[in-house]
């Protein structure tokens, strides 16, 4: 057995990096690739995985320390030489696959080898650029803009590329803050990007208006990938062009450093005239909740937004977001620490009205235990309230004889294990309901923000609530309508397994149009599930029971499946929910509908 370090790997040049989360503790067993802790600095977030494996003997960081790459994180007992001699063929073959990477960057642009050379003479020097020339010039390379005209000709487009991103592997684009016209600032996150680890947002390194863009969302993009089609403005070009000559270390200094002053200026006078006194308007305005305990992490903002609203001292969990996807913008933290300081206080900021809860000492009456609850947890607690204030809800219930179903459902048990799958009757309720789906297109349709237009999808994506040990998780199966039985089977078995073992990816957990949660074997006789907007029904499937049933001649014993379809009756009304619910039950009770 051996003792060894695990370090801060390379985060893309971050200064700085907070730790927000632990994600093991002494004792804890660890495999390679396995999460350790999470990262933030100012542009992303990012989760930083083992390269070891063993049993952790001690966590040498806490939540809210500062790191940089090469910091040590935790002590790991592996298994002694076999695991040294592992990391010296990893580190041998890592050195053997980057030369020709290295010969291959330096034969196809001329320009970096120069760029090389200056960045090494001295008088431009910095420690960590001594030691990893390659990856700063990469970093000078790709941040800097692509322009397709110099300073001094008439043409004033340029392109803006991936900067260094931490990874070789390509990230998906998952939101384009701007579109074609908008006007961009030096600093403006232009995108937002995602991988398995991290997310985070890519900053302009020119000012002017966007012409348009070269990616689209949901697009793969890695380092030195075009971004977009910039009209710079005449001062971007004449700084780009005096700022050329200068080395990659004192370029992302320098940008580091405008991007805080931007920061800073952004703020407008409104955020300079209550940064001061932020403190004694949490105190007097309720923004005192934003504490140190709060988790605002959870929060659909970029880390530049949240490390604003820690700044300010702000819960981002009250706060309303104004951009795409109801994305939480740094005018939108001004703007409620305004209305805060008015005296309105946070709950007018939500528009709801609704009187805070009053704190209650539990403990003078008896003994208490105190758990936090998880970021899931909290995370669908606000996704349920929203909805729950936003959307005027209906419930409807109804029975289903599934009698036939079930008979049907168990005599294919056994090709069902020589297929590898579980049959449960989720395939069969997906089925169905992607039939009525079809025949009734308004539950398959969702409100415009501005409540004006209805729009209706031509595809049949539907949601599937699973209970897992850390809260609920609702992943996403896509085209129901065009997938057998099996096919279905197969999925659910596989998404649920990869809900459970926390390995959703977000583009699993999106797009649906309707939502079913079932609570199988739990029990209960039916409830009324809360709409996921923007999706505008939801289906509620209770324990199924076997109960007499009038014929007209005598009682028979029918297995009956309690259903609860929740709708938002500013979209759905009775009528629709009725014919709705009728076509549902008849499909449930004759599986051979299934064919039409």
């Amino acid at each position: 057995m051996a003792k060894q370090q695990i370090t801060v790997p390379d985060i893309g040049g971050a200064e700085g990096a907070e730790v927000i989360e632990l994600l093991v503790s002494a004792g804890d067993e660890i495999k390679l690739e396995q999460g350790l802790l999470v990262l933030e600095s100012d542009k992303a977030s990012m989760e930083i995985p083992s390269t070891l494996s063993g049993k952790v003997l001690q966590v040498l960081v806490k939540v809210g320390d500062e790191l940089s790459e090469g910091h040590p994180i935790i002590v790991v007992e592996t298994a002694g030489d076999e695991a040294a001699d592992s990391g010296a063929s990893e580190a041998s073959e890592a050195g053997e696959a980057a030369k020709p990477k290295e010969s291959e960057k330096a034969g196809s642009d001329p320009a970096a080898s120069s760029r090389d050379d200056d960045a090494a003479t001295p008088g431009k020097e910095a420690p960590a650029a001594a030691q990893k020339p390659q990856s700063r010039t990469t970093q000078s390379r790709t941040t800097q803009s692509r322009t397709t005209q110099s300073a001094e000709s008439e043409s004033r487009e340029v392109t803006l590329l991936v900067p260094d991103i931490g990874t070789d592997e390509a990230v998906d684009v998952i939101e384009l803050c701007f579109k074609a016209g908008d006007e961009v600032a030096e600093g403006d996150s232009l995108v937002v990007l995602e991988s398995d680890k991290a997310s985070m947002e890519v900053p302009a390194t020119e000012a002017g208006r966007v012409v348009r863009w070269l990616v689209k969302e949901g697009a793969a993009v890695r380092e030195g990938d075009p971004l977009v089609l910039l009209e710079a403005t005449a001062q971007a070009l004449t700084e780009g062009s005096a700022s050329a000559g200068q080395g990659a270390g004192d370029t992302r200094s320098d940008d580091q450093d405008k991007a805080n002053d931007r920061s800073a200026a952004a703020t407008g006078p409104s955020s300079a005239a209550v940064a001061a006194p932020a403190k004694q308007a949490t105190a007097a305005a309720d923004v005192s909740s934003a504490s140190a305990d709060s988790d605002n992490s959870l929060a659909y903002a970029g880390p530049a937004v949240r490390k604003l609203a820690r700044e300010l001292g702000v819960d981002l969990a009250k706060v309303a977001g104004s951009g795409p996807r109801e994305r939480i913008l740094k005018e939108d933290v001004q703007g409620f620490v305004q209305r805060a300081l008015s005296g309105k206080g946070p709950a007018a900021v939500s528009g709801a009205g609704i009187p805070a809860m009053p704190e209650v000492d539990f403990s003078a009456f008896g003994v208490i235990e105190t758990v936090p609850r998880t970021k899931l947890d909290k995370l669908t607690a606000a996704n349920m309230q929203r909805s729950w204030l936003n959307v005027p809800h209906v419930t409807q219930f109804d029975d289903a004889d599934i009698t036939d179903l079930e008979a049907f459902r168990k005599s294919m048990k056994a090709e069902a294990e020589q297929r590898g799958t579980r049959l449960t009757p989720m395939p069969f309720l997906l089925k169905a309901c992607a039939h009525a789906l079809r025949d009734n297109p308004k539950f398959n349709a969702s409100l415009t923000a501005d409540g004006e237009s209805l729009v209706y999808k031509q595809y049949v994506h539907i949601g599937m609530a699973v209970d897992t040990p850390v809260g609920l998780m609702v992943p996403v199966i896509r085209d129901v309508d065009r997938k057998s039985i099996w096919e279905l089977a197969d999925e659910v078995v596989e998404l649920a397994e990869k809900a459970r073992e926390r390995k959703l990816k977000p583009a699993e957990m999106q797009g649906g149009c309707f939502t079913i949660s079932s609570l199988g074997n739990i029990g209960g006789n039916g409830f009324s599930p809360i709409v996921n907007t923007p999706e505008v029904g939801i289906l509620g499937v209770s324990r199924a029971a076997v109960k007499p049933v009038w014929d007209g001649e005598v009682f028979q014993p029918r297995t009956l499946l309690p259903l609860s379809l929740s709708y938002d009756h500013r979209v759905i009304n009775g009528g629709d929910a009725g014919r709705f619910c009728t076509q549902l039950v008849a499909v449930l009770g004759d599986i051979r509908r299934l064919l039409f």
